[in-house]
C-alpha cells in the first residue's frame, strides 16, 4: 500500500498530519484525486471538502476548508485553508440556516447588497452541508 504524507493547516491551528493513500479535494478546476506520486501541482481552493483516504482499516477523516491553497508534490500534499474544520464539528443547522439567509438576500437583490459576499456565503454555507452529507454516507457504508 503506497502513501503519501499530507498536511493540512489553516491560520489557526494543525488540522492533519499523516499518511493517507488518497486525498480528494475541490480545487478551482474541481475535484480533484491526489495519489502518491502525482505530478506536482499548486492550486486554489475552493469553499468544499477535503476528503483523506488513509486506507484499508482506517477511517476516512472529511475536512471542510473555506478555501485557500493546495500544493502537490510527488510524496507530500499541502493544504493551507482560510478555515479548516472536521465535518463532524460542523453545525448543520446553522450552515442550512446560513444558506437560506444568503438565498433570501440574492433574491431580495437590494441595491446595498454586495453579491459577491453574498455568494461566496452562499458558496461556504452549500459546502458545509456537503461535507456533513458526505460524512453521514461515509458512516453508514
Amino acid at each position: 500500500m503506497k502513501t503519501i504524507q499530507v498536511e493540512v493547516v489553516s491560520s489557526e491551528k494543525s488540522i492533519f498530519s499523516g499518511s493517507c493513500e488518497m486525498v480528494v479535494a475541490t480545487a478551482d478546476s474541481g475535484d480533484l484525486g491526489i495519489s502518491p506520486g502525482h505530478a506536482p501541482l499548486l492550486s486554489r481552493l475552493k469553499p468544499g471538502i477535503v476528503r483523506l483516504i488513509k486506507g484499508e482499516g482506517q477511517e476516512e477523516e472529511v475536512l471542510y476548508v473555506s478555501g485557500g491553497m493546495l500544493e502537490i508534490q510527488p510524496h507530500v500534499v499541502t493544504i493551507l485553508a482560510d478555515a479548516c474544520e472536521r465535518a463532524e464539528n460542523l453545525d448543520a443547522a446553522a450552515a442550512e440556516a446560513a444558506r437560506k439567509a444568503a438565498e433570501k438576500q440574492l433574491s431580495e437583490q437590494k441595491d446595498t447588497l454586495d453579491f459577491a459576499q453574498v455568494q461566496k456565503e452562499l458558496a461556504q454555507a452549500a459546502a458545509q452541508l456537503r461535507s456533513v452529507e458526505i460524512l453521514r454516507k461515509i458512516r453508514k457504508a
